[in-house]
């Protein structure tokens, strides 16, 4: 059977007026189209709802059941439909899944998951790992929110830049090139690992220091930057790392730090979501709270460096 919704809301100006007439000019209608309305809703629900008793109209007792029924479905259709609901951060129950880079997650997740445990406590996050490959997780609607060094291609894909960081050499304490100044010639020859979720050997270091005419020795590639941080502190290899993102990590390893010594330019780092979501009021929720957590690793460079070009306002598309 078919039913037209708009009977509904019919009902229940009815039900709260009592009358055709005080109906219609609360509806915006005319009070024959009300009336029309009326003889539609008696004809479906095979009830009279309101019947003439002298000069007013009363309830019938089946009306009089339906009244608190009918109108709470009314509210809860206008709720659904609003183009700005209430966000009732305690009440909310949902799942949301932030695919990170490993290091950004190991500088965020713990900070991002209290943030929202905090906020709304009936919100559960995945943090899954990074695939290997490239997937559309992210346009199905798998992924809520994921990072990237990039901006996205697809028109679909919305992304907001929350930083900039550099590279860093990472070594262990006694590691033969905290002696002295570190040079390119001195760089190029120590032995490197490098991160790659594909087990690349080579990244844009590699064809960086061949325009100088150099070439560094790299003995592995590591899937994730803590397998990495862990490997340096009882070997000689050396990993050159983002300083944002991998500086807690360093300092409870107890690496030395040490400056690139070639120019390389700087990483963005983007979150990245389905335009789905732009409206989505929970959702936005997320990812504002997701950029004010990530933003705070930048803090540091921004006091001492200057403005930094993660400040809001930048890069919404």
């Amino acid at each position: 059977m078919q039913l037209d919704l708009n009977l509904l809301t019919a009902l229940d100006a009815l039900l709260e007026e009592g009358s055709v007439a005080g109906a219609a000019a609360r509806l915006h209608v005319t009070a024959p189209a009300m009336s029309r309305s009326l003889g539609r809703i008696r004809k479906v629900t095979g009830d009279q709802i309101l019947v003439r008793t002298g000069r007013s109209m009363v309830p019938t007792p089946r009306a009089l059941a339906l009244r608190v029924q009918v109108h709470a479905l009314v509210q809860q259709a206008h709720q659904l439909l609003s183009a700005r609901q209430e966000l009732d951060l305690a009440a909310l129950e949902r799942v949301f899944t932030v695919r990170w880079h490993d290091a950004l997650t190991a500088a965020c997740g713990t900070a991002l998951i209290a943030a929202v445990h905090r906020q709304a406590p009936g919100v559960q996050l995945r943090l899954p790992a990074e695939s290997g490959t490239d997937t559309p997780e992210l346009r199905r609607g798998e992924v809520d929110l994921e990072s990237s060094s990039s901006r996205p291609t697809l028109p679909d894909i919305r992304h907001r830049l929350v930083g900039s960081d550099q590279l860093v050499v990472a070594v262990r304490p006694g590691h033969p090139l905290t002696e002295g100044p570190l040079s390119l010639e001195r760089y190029a020859a120590a032995e490197h690992l490098t991160v790659s979720r594909r087990g690349r050997l080579r990244d844009p270091i590699d064809d960086a220091l061949a325009t100088y005419g150099h070439e560094r020795r790299v003995v592995a590639a590591g899937p994730t930057v803590a397998f990495a941080l862990r490997l340096a502190p009882d070997t000689n290899l050396v990993l050159t790392l983002p300083d944002a993102v991998t500086r807690a990590a360093r300092d409870q390893l107890g690496l030395i730090t040490l400056p690139l010594p070639l120019q390389m330019p700087a990483i963005p780092l983007y979150l990245l979501w389905h335009q789905r979501y732009d409206d989505d009021r929970a959702h936005t929720w997320l990812r504002d709270l997701a950029i004010e957590t990530v933003q705070a690793l930048f803090a540091p460079l921004a006091a001492s460096d200057g403005p930094s070009p993660s400040e809001p306002g930048s890069d919404d598309t």
